[in-house]
């Protein structure tokens, strides 16, 4: 299954857990200045110095990982460690962008609850992980789509699962590419494609673990999402009839991101197909298409990775509707 660097993680801190005693479970608490990493990445540590995640560009972890090699966290409560601040430290480890973090550290010594977490994510569920940092202890609440993650004197809660959803019209060989990406990315995906010939066997090698299939029709795939600011909507079947379709009421919608495959000059006709189905130019100006950045791409692989980098410098963006929410 293609996961999330958050699942890698945890599958990670499940995996070492059966050998031994504990490991060191890393979140990014808040960040200052031109931090490397955002505010919720995560990393684990085992007690040999190994980790699987990312907090900082590399020198950070090193130093963790070090410092959990001499027994310096082997603590029953959750600690802080901030990272760029002292000057002797910046010296010895220093962040390579300037910035400041600020990390939670926790032992963790039982798989079980981390098990439970991932089979709830495997299940498509949103979650919120929050750490009560007197006393240590663990719940997990259902969590809206906004939320990111939280944290104040008291508790530090964390989202885990899709924050963000995609749906692909046409399952071809460049959906399959897109939707592999988009499941690493957070994305919870469904690919719509009612014609039954491009319907997946279960020995297909279209076949993308952790995405979801559907063969209703692509307006009513659009309108049962149901589209918001967290969602990203691709038409790339090709085929006009059902890229319109899913397209007119993309374009009605809230989706943050929506684009079509095809030449320039396929995307003209097709906002000439559209204006004349009553869609506004405001709205086409939303249409993203040719759909993903200008790299050169040719292979399905390569516009995979173009639509994907869009994607993702689209929600980033500081005037981004669909920007997560972060509380600090």
């Amino acid at each position: 299954m293609d996961r999330s660097s958050d699942q890698e993680v945890l599958l990670a801190a499940v995996d070492w857990l059966e050998t031994s005693d504990a490991v060191f479970l890393v979140t990014v608490a808040q960040t200052w200045g031109s931090s490397p990493r955002r505010a919720g990445c995560l990393m684990v540590i085992h007690p040999d110095g190994q980790f699987v995640g990312s907090v900082s560009g590399g020198c950070v972890e090193d130093d963790l990982a070090q410092r959990v090699q001499r027994g310096e966290f082997d603590t029953g409560l959750p600690m802080f460690e901030t990272y760029g601040v002292r000057s002797e430290q910046a010296q010895r480890v220093g962040l390579p962008c300037g910035g400041t973090l600020k990390l939670l550290l926790e032992r963790i010594d039982n798989a079980e609850p981390l098990r439970q977490l991932l089979t709830r994510m495997d299940a498509g569920q949103q979650l919120s992980r929050r750490v009560c940092l007197d006393s240590g202890q663990i719940s997990l609440h259902q969590s809206l789509p906004l939320d990111g993650l939280e944290f104040d004197t008291e508790n530090l809660a964390k989202t885990f699962g899709p924050r963000w959803r995609l749906l692909l019209i046409g399952s071809g060989e460049l959906s399959r590419r897109v939707a592999q990406l988009a499941l690493t990315l957070d994305f919870a995906v469904t690919i719509c494609d009612p014609r039954p010939e491009y319907h997946p066997q279960a020995d297909s090698k279209w076949q993308v673990e952790g995405a979801t299939f559907v063969t209703r029709s692509p307006r009513r795939a659009v309108l049962e999402l149901p589209a918001d600011r967290r969602t990203a909507i691709l038409a790339l079947s090709h085929t006009p009839a059902l890229d319109d379709q899913a397209l007119i009421s993309a374009l009605d919608s809230d989706a943050y991101y929506v684009g079509a495959l095809g030449s320039k000059k396929s995307h003209q006709a097709r906002c000439g197909r559209l204006t004349r189905h009553g869609i506004s130019s405001e709205q086409l100006n939303r249409l993203h298409g040719p759909v993903g950045l200008d790299i050169g791409s040719r292979t399905p692989a390569e516009i995979a990775v173009a639509i994907a980098a869009d994607l993702i410098q689209t929600r980033q963006r500081p005037d981004s509707t669909a920007l997560q929410v972060v509380h600090a």
